[in-house]
């Protein structure tokens, strides 16, 4: 499999002399300034802010909007069918966005839609367990409120990191290994009852 590299960095690896961080704290020479960058540039701050900050916003707010949901503890609708909804609301989105992205930069190596058939045959593993993922979590506040289960999905990324050790053999430093730890207190003493 092909996996592309991020082209943050210059063609010869190097860093970029006009580069806003390298700026930072000297004069501007030459008469640069932050309103003279490219605007494409600056279309692509803001579009990276606003996806950010939608994302952080989505994120959050998902397990209140799917507590509030719910009537006298049941849901009134599938639970499948609105998982169904949101993925294909997301694809829509995406094509939508990829559209305007290729009607106003036109069809880039960046932006082409291109797979081979070695990509496509592993897809339906992470998409099995993303389907299973999402329809528990409607089960799992039955259980658990929408709190409580922020700070238990944060779990997540304690067993990507014991899997990141075991599967792929890579070391984990020793802060990583404090942050789990810290990470996994802090998960269960949340959870212990104040009474």
């Amino acid at each position: 499999m092909e996996y592309r590299k991020i082209k943050d960095e210059d063609n010869d690896g190097g860093t970029n002399s006009d580069d806003i961080e390298n700026l930072r704290g000297k004069g501007f020479s030459g008469g640069a300034s932050l309103s003279n960058l490219p605007t494409v540039e600056q279309a692509k701050w803001k579009r990276k802010t606003v996806v950010t900050l939608a994302l952080t916003f989505l994120t959050s707010s998902q397990a209140i909007l799917i507590v509030w949901s719910k009537r006298a503890g049941k849901y009134e609708y599938s639970v499948t069918t609105a998982n169904f909804l949101v993925e294909t609301l997301k694809c829509a989105l995406s094509l939508a966005a990829l559209a305007r992205t290729w009607k106003s930069e036109g069809v880039t190596e960046d932006n082409r839609l291109s797979t081979t058939l070695d990509e496509v045959i592993v897809y339906p593993i992470p998409a099995l367990l993303y389907l299973v993922k999402n329809l528990l979590q409607y089960y799992i506040f039955a259980y658990v409120d929408a709190p409580g289960y922020q700070i238990l999905k944060n779990l997540n990324i304690i067993s990507t990191g014991v899997l990141y050790r075991i599967i792929l053999k890579r070391k984990l430093s020793e802060i990583q290994w404090a942050a789990f730890i810290l990470l996994c207190a802090g998960c269960t003493t949340a959870q212990l009852n104040s009474r």
